[in-house]
């Protein structure tokens, strides 16, 4: 399908700039490695200029000294807009990053919701302004300002690029922030549409500045910013550390959301077709490209052949294809990069001694593009990379358990902690296992549903800080305490000097 790509420059100040350098970096169709077009690639320099315009513009009044009411009026444009371009962003989305385009569709509708909700919540930012605090003297009066920290950088992921952007960018405008959006270099097109949008909506100038380009080019300029207050990263565990030992140059806050290698416990009472589905779509959703993959199955002994066979059955009739086909259900990862990343993987966990007991391979009916089959993999011991590290791509691994006991031990065995499933029709045992698992999401019965209302966000190597919900918006407020003496007696803790 032929889908025109816009030809966007940096958005900075509320104006499209050429990068400085003037240098471009090309866009490339994972489903048919054809460049499509290309993108502006920021540098050191450009990025200082948005910083300049983001900071200018939370001083100058036209942001950040705003209600709540008026901001909200903006996120509800955007939203607005969104629903309007949804359509042709969610084919820009789907030839970008190779997802299925009833996916990227998807994916729209919950950009437009989270801006929507957080117009909500921008709203009630006026009522919460000024937050009365009981106090146990008389003669003091005290109240708590909720104020935006200031200029944040948010740095964002290719796995769902207007997605994760909008986390972010949506819960930072409600706080009355500015920003600037550093999306991955491997899928921006949106993002850049999003820049469109706000231009178009008349979002006052340097409020959000998007950025495009490499990571050490913009992105480590951007986090080691002096005018840059806070920094959100959704990415990986290895940029992660690095953002956060520039962030510590400034003594800057941070929150982290690193990605992890969840579980997936399923007992031997449930319903297998219903958990054989959650299972594929748990590992296999997003291409496998997803952060909270539930890509680590532990099952009960007791079910796991019959379970196992029903599991390949369902994998055989998944639809691989180029993400514009009607029903795809999994298209290309992000890259060849990527491509070749996943290969190891199932390489390695073969020359360990596991068993691929499904895929392991590129589709034989796809010639070109960075496909991947949905892979299942065997007989996996805990010490195997394959258990242990994230893949990010379409391929699950199988260890078996006896006890629940086993199942906590097997299922918290790991570095990572953001999310967990449990598929059981026993709900004292999910209760159970809700408590024992050492994540900051857990889904019972169910794996990968997500909510723009509820917390997002992980412990351990997974990262710190929630995104969504109030707790996003949180994340870009500066709680102020203002306390007041209101007596007509001095203090009296000093004695006067004698009078001479």
């Amino acid at each position: 399908m032929a889908i025109a790509i816009p030809r966007r420059q940096l958005f900075i100040g509320g104006e499209w700039r050429e990068p400085l350098h003037g240098k471009r970096l090309p866009v490339i169709n994972p489903a048919t490695e054809h460049i499509i077009g290309d993108i502006p690639a920021a540098t050191a320099e450009d990025v200082h200029f948005a910083a300049e315009a983001a900071r200018k513009a939370f001083f100058s009044n036209t942001w950040s000294s705003t209600t709540g009411a008026y901001r909200a009026k903006y996120l509800r444009a955007i939203a607005a807009k969104i629903m309007e371009r949804k359509t042709q962003l969610a084919k820009l989305e789907a030839i970008d990053c190779g997802k299925p385009l009833e996916e990227a569709a998807w994916d729209m509708d919950d950009v437009a919701g989270c801006f929507e909700y957080y117009a909500d919540l921008a709203e009630k930012l006026d009522s919460e302004q000024k937050a009365h605090v009981s106090l146990p003297m008389e003669t003091f009066k005290c109240h708590v300002l909720k104020e935006p920290i200031g200029v944040v950088a948010l740095i964002t992921p290719w796995n769902y690029p207007m997605l994760m952007a909008t986390w972010k960018v949506a819960p930072a405008l409600a706080a009355g922030c500015t920003a600037i959006l550093k999306p991955s270099e491997l899928a921006s097109l949106t993002c850049l549409e999003l820049a469109d949008v706000c231009r178009e909506v008349g979002l006052p100038p340097g409020v959000l500045n998007i950025l495009t380009g490499l990571g050490h080019e913009a992105g480590a300029p951007l986090a080691s910013h002096p005018f840059v207050d806070k920094i959100a990263f959704t990415g990986s565990n290895a940029t992660g550390r690095k953002i956060m030992t520039s962030a510590a140059q400034h003594v800057k806050p941070v929150t982290l959301e690193l990605g992890g290698k969840s579980p997936i416990v399923v007992f031997e009472d449930v319903d297998l077709d219903k958990a054989v589905e959650w299972t594929l779509f748990g590992c296999f959703w997003t291409n496998g490209q997803i952060c909270t993959a539930t890509s680590r199955l532990i099952l009960h002994e007791s079910i796991a052949a019959a379970f196992l066979k029903k599991l390949v059955k369902w994998c055989e009739n998944i639809k691989i294809s180029d993400p514009f086909e009607e029903g795809c259900r999994l298209g290309p990862v992000i890259s060849k990069e990527q491509h070749e990343k996943v290969m190891t993987f199932i390489s390695t966990a073969k020359s360990e001694g596991a068993t691929i007991l499904h895929g392991g391979a590129k589709p034989q009916h796809l010639k070109k593009g960075y496909f991947v089959q949905p892979t299942i993999i065997t007989d996996v011991k805990t010490s195997m990379q394959i258990w242990r590290e994230e893949v990010f791509g379409p391929v699950l691994c199988v260890k078996t358990f006896s006890s629940e006991d086993e199942a906590i031990r097997l299922a918290n065995d790991t570095q990572y902690g953001l999310a967990a499933a449990v598929l059981s029709q026993n709900l004292e045992r999910c209760n159970r296992l809700t408590k024992a698992l050492q994540t900051g999401i857990v889904w019972v019965n169910c794996s990968q549903p997500c909510f723009c209302q509820a917390p997002w966000g992980g412990k351990k190597r997974s990262g710190f800080g929630r995104d969504l919900g109030p707790w996003g918006l949180e994340n870009y407020l500066n709680i102020k305490q203002v306390t007041q003496y209101f007596s007509n007696e001095p203090w009296g803790w000093y004695k006067p000097p004698s009078k001479l």
